[in-house]
């Protein structure tokens, strides 16, 4: 099934020539071995996410990331400390599999589990039109964190006016549907991102991409393990 997957990202030209892996590599580190008090909520190593079950690739609930995107992220972390604040990772290196599994729900009209919490307004036909999904993920380069503010003494997420995997205009982290609170939370996480070496992205508050990552080109289909 594995190699049935791989193919059909190959086909999908979600690998490329430049970007195939080799098998006796592993160029990721477990970030929360790397990043003290790290929380950790893999949404789609469970059932919790817009599609509604565990994604194709994520065998275990473990936040992976290059070892350079792990520094970078410790250091936004003892930041983030001085202030009471840490941070919580909902989804760091995705498999190209699972990329594919989005990709497959997207076209299933049939499927529509999801829809109230994560995408109301948005018909998911409609989601890689405007930029929610792509064929094509920088999540697969192992250098891309989707993430929050959390308090550190009880773990409570900051309020950042939508949720996690919100598709809608007001997740965009420059949105003025947000009040000016929600707006100051989105801030202090992007500055600190942005200090420590990461690119935000224009529709997702939450979305981080280290600027210079180590793997621009190459795209890895490895499991979440």
């Amino acid at each position: 099934m594995a190699r049935l997957r791989i193919a059909a990202c190959l086909a999908a030209g979600l690998i490329g020539p430049a970007g195939a892996e080799t098998s006796d590599t592993n160029p990721f580190v477990d970030a929360a071995a790397q990043v003290p008090g790290l929380a950790v909520e893999m949404r789609y190593a469970g059932s919790h996410n817009f599609v509604g079950r565990p994604i194709a690739g994520y065998e275990a609930p473990r936040c992976l990331l290059t070892p350079e995107a792990a520094r970078a992220l410790a250091r936004v972390q003892a930041a983030l400390a001085r202030d009471g604040l840490g941070l919580k990772v909902f989804d760091c290196y995705r498999p190209a599999r699972a990329v594919a599994d989005f990709v497959a729900w997207a076209r299933d009209p049939a499927n529509g589990a999801g829809r109230a919490e994560f995408h109301p307004g948005i018909d998911k036909a409609d989601l890689f039109r405007l930029g929610y999904i792509a064929a094509r993920s920088s999540h697969s380069r192992g250098s891309t964190v989707d993430l929050t503010l959390i308090r550190r003494d009880d773990g409570r997420e900051r309020d950042m006016g939508t949720p996690f995997d919100r598709f809608d205009p007001a997740s965009a982290p420059g949105s003025t549907a947000v009040t000016a609170a929600q707006a100051a939370n989105r801030g202090r996480l992007a500055r600190a991102m942005i200090r420590a070496g990461f690119a935000p992205y224009a529709q997702e508050w939450w979305h981080f991409t280290l600027e210079r990552e180590p793997f621009p080109d190459t795209v890895f289909d490895r499991p979440v393990r």
